[in-house]
């Protein structure tokens, strides 16, 4: 897919060489103002829905017992907690995430942020989610496709800075999730890791647009296609990851760090946010229709077949 392609402004300007100058000018300013004044009003949510799913100071939400929501400090704190399944996302940690994300829209926290219970962030989608599926396996992957699509828009279409804070290592779609996140802070023994094709399958939540973009189309490829792990440097090198801390210290220094930025303006950070992605936003909607469109195809495959095999008589030995 190419970049985002500039669009022509509608918006009134004033013509320098007009006999009615000062008029034409005076009513660019007010259509400037209005403009300013309809998108602050667009991100701010109604009363309605401002008394809905907020959580105060210090306020603990579990969601799930494999998702846990605290909000304090402003900071919304999103934790994949399945540690002894290196944190692999089942189906219905997709439904939990994306009620916490809803929530954690309207709440009155800042920024909102994920990490991981133990030694890693995530494993990615936890493969016995279709080994357990019932149904023919085309019913099966449309359902599955429907529901990436939708989760996957939960973080494109997300309003407030959305950080990781990468403590072990990511795998799958915890890692190609982390284009659309606008910080993303790892332990230096995080590691990121993509092995789509060793599963027979393709790349997923907008990596195949982001992760160009990001790093630039070689690098892209050695992730995407080849399955290349890249190391907490390697990927702050290739613009993946914001900053790279070590073990020893890197939860005292990026909550101290995410603190001080929980008390910015919010409203300023998400105009802010709105003003950055506005004009991809509906670049990475299609990008993400056309992924999920390739995952009935892929799930009929023989490669696709042969890979999940392979997991099970890996899994079995275990």
């Amino acid at each position: 897919m190419s970049e985002a392609t500039e669009r022509p402004c509608n918006m009134p300007k004033p013509v320098l060489f007009d006999v009615d100058n000062n008029a034409k000018r005076d009513r660019w300013k007010e259509t400037a103002r209005q403009s300013h004044a309809d998108l602050v009003s667009s991100l701010s949510p109604s009363s309605k829905a401002s008394s809905q799913g907020k959580c105060g100071a210090d306020e603990k939400v579990q969601v799930s017992k494999d998702i846990v929501v605290t909000s304090e400090d402003g900071i919304t704190k999103i934790v994949f907690n399945r540690p002894t399944k290196k944190n692999a996302i089942t189906l219905q940690m997709y439904q939990d995430i994306k009620l916490a994300l809803k929530n954690a829209s309207t709440d009155n926290s800042a920024i909102t942020v994920f990490t991981g219970t133990g030694d890693y962030y995530c494993s990615g989608n936890d493969l016995t989610n279709l080994i357990d599926a019932t149904g023919e396996i085309q019913e099966v992957a449309i359902k599955t496709a429907m529901a990436l699509r939708e989760f996957v828009s939960c973080f494109i279409d997300f309003p407030k800075p959305l950080v990781a804070v990468v403590n072990g290592p990511a795998v799958g779609i915890a890692v190609t999730l982390l284009g659309l996140f606008d910080a993303v802070y790892a332990s230096d023994k995080a590691t990121f890791h993509t092995p789509f094709s060793h599963l027979g399958q393709g790349p997923e939540a907008c990596s195949s647009y982001t992760f160009p973009k990001i790093m630039g189309s070689a690098k892209a490829t050695e992730m995407l296609l080849f399955g290349k792990k890249l190391t907490a440097r390697e990927a702050w090198a290739q613009g993946l990851v914001t900053e790279v801390f070590p073990e020893s210290t890197f939860e005292n220094e990026v909550w101290t760090r995410l603190k001080a930025y929980a008390k910015l303006s919010p409203n300023a950070m998400k105009i802010s946010k709105e003003l950055m992605r506005k004009n991809e936003k509906q670049n990475l909607h299609d990008v993400n229709a056309v992924e999920c469109a390739v995952i009935p195809e892929r799930m009929a495959s023989e490669e696709y077949s042969n890979a999940l095999m392979n997991f099970m008589s890996r899994k079995a030995k275990l």
